[in-house]
């Protein structure tokens, strides 16, 4: 571990005073690949492109005039309107390879989820967007929590509240998927917790 340099989340939570749903993924990419101070900005992943269709029916709903960044302030406006909070499962973590794979993101210390979840009390949802995500949430839940399957939620206590746990696709590129069938299936969960 001393041989690899180790990196501390560089964003603050996102968590809008109504949030009803925490979207959780595994950590951002290295700065050189940012597009936006903000989570997902890597141009190559779709999250804002999947929220763009599954809301708008516009993959690029998001972007910003030149079609080259994310639109981070109509991002935020639209996530606070919703009720959606972001954050990632890492607090401080190791790159193995020095990319944005997780394959090769080793997490050393994951973020305190219920200090998180204390500062969005009408929080019932959770939500990982991703394989590593998804690992590391189960690893941080009391008890024998069964991992949800794909677009799927378990139900889970914590702290005497109940939330669902839904496990989502990876918007990253590498998840072999397309942008319209992943769009689908996240259209398909905001339908189902109230939110389109």
């Amino acid at each position: 571990m001393t041989d690899f340099h180790r990196e501390f989340h560089p964003l603050e939570p996102f968590l809008p005073e109504k949030a009803e749903v925490l979207m959780l993924g595994s950590f951002p990419p290295p700065k050189a690949k940012w597009r936006m101070n903000f989570y997902y900005p890597n141009f190559q992943n779709d999250m804002w492109r999947i929220f763009g269709l599954a809301f708008f029916d516009d993959k690029d709903h998001f972007l910003t005039i030149n079609k080259k960044a994310f639109d981070k302030d109509r991002i935020t406006a639209f996530l606070s309107k919703k009720g959606i909070a972001l954050y990632d499962v890492g607090f401080e973590v190791v790159r193995l390879k020095g990319n944005a794979s997780d394959n090769f993101l080793k997490i050393v210390q994951p973020i305190d989820l219920y200090a998180v979840l204390e500062k969005i009390p009408l929080c019932r949802t959770l939500v990982t967007t991703g394989e590593k995500a998804t690992h590391t949430l189960c690893s941080l839940l009391p008890g024998n929590v069964k991992k949800p399957s794909l677009a799927r939620f378990e139900n889970v206590k914590l702290n005497g509240k109940m939330y669902r746990f839904y496990r989502m696709p990876s918007s990253s590129r590498a998840y072999p998927k397309s942008l319209l069938r992943k769009a689908e299936i996240y259209k398909r969960f905001f339908t189902e917790i109230g939110l389109r």
